[in-house]
């Protein structure tokens, strides 16, 4: 900073401008900020450091933190994320010691992913559990010509036969290779004949067989909520052995049944004095059978002495 003061020079005798450095002077001192960081996540309440949250620069989680502007707090003040605050914990030990967890393996690998914590996320898809899911069925699924959009179908068909029933099914025909496709052209003529619903899948390239393709279909469909079973379809009007495997129906189930409730008090105490009286009258009745037989045999075995 720079002012300017008046200075008389004796050689001239007039006055000049000269500039004369002047004190610098202290700024403000800025508040520090705290290293720590209480979070709530979901409701859940965790309490780390910016440090740890930033550990990744190229995370989803480091850019929340990168700007205190960019996240929002509750009303005690925490910073506030909308996410399951019960698999972050996890995230975080990862993150403050390179832990990797035990429970919950796929609610913590979709975490991640949300959090972009890329070194986690590849670690995850190297456990059995999501690689079996990620990468073996998926990978299986997505060679499927129109999976997802015939699992949609199956659903709809099952809610339109659903109306004022408990139960509507949904016929699928699975034929892996295109030989079993051309062995399929006759019941599916005969089924559409009939106006039977039929969803086809296949054929596919890929190694695993129709059973593996029931299963999967079954498995994403209760995934959604669905109570759902299958098993096979039978052809009568069709003959041909060969065809046996290739046809299954989906059963919906849409209510279940209460389970049967135990008798009230007022039924057992009126109910169990009249059985146990019925009881007890067929005992005498059958008590008193026996002590006729047994006289009628006492006599004719007297009698049989007599005559002897």
């Amino acid at each position: 900073m720079w002012r300017v003061c008046a200075v008389e020079t004796p050689v001239a005798a007039m006055t000049s401008l000269t500039l004369v450095s002047a004190p610098k002077m202290p700024w403000p001192p800025q508040p520090p900020v705290s290293t720590v960081v209480e979070l709530n996540v979901g409701g859940e309440f965790y309490t780390t450091t910016l440090a740890t949250l930033r550990k990744l620069p190229d995370s989803k989680l480091a850019e929340m933190f990168s700007s205190f502007a960019k996240t929002c707090r509750d009303a005690k003040g925490r910073f506030f994320i909308d996410r399951p605050g019960s698999y972050f914990g996890p995230i975080l030990d990862y993150l403050r010691s390179g832990q990797l967890p035990t429970q919950n393996i796929p609610e913590v690998y979709r975490e991640a992913q949300f959090y972009d914590i890329k070194p986690l996320v590849k670690l995850l898809e190297d456990t059995p559990q999501i690689f079996g899911e990620q990468v073996a069925r998926k990978q299986f699924v997505l060679r499927v010509p129109g999976y997802s959009e015939n699992l949609e179908l199956m659903v709809r068909l099952a809610r339109a036969e659903a109306v004022g029933a408990r139960r509507s099914s949904v016929i699928v025909c699975a034929v892996p290779t295109e030989e079993q496709e051309t062995w399929c052209a006759e019941a599916l003529r005969v089924l559409e004949a009939d106006k039977k619903s039929v969803v086809k899948f296949g054929p596919w390239k890929a190694a695993p067989d129709r059973d593996d393709l029931l299963h999967c279909v079954e498995m994403d469909i209760k995934a959604q909520g669905y109570t759902v079973f299958y098993e096979r379809y039978p052809l009568e009007k069709v003959s041909r052995a060969k065809l046996c495997h290739a046809f299954y129906i989906f059963s919906f189930t849409w209510w279940h049944l209460p389970p049967e409730a135990p008798p009230s008090p007022s039924y057992a105490r009126d109910f169990f004095p009249l059985a146990q009286e019925a009881w007890a009258a067929k005992s005498v009745r059958t008590a008193a059978g026996q002590s006729s037989s047994r006289k009628r045999a006492s006599l004719s075995q007297e009698a049989h002495c007599l005559v002897g």
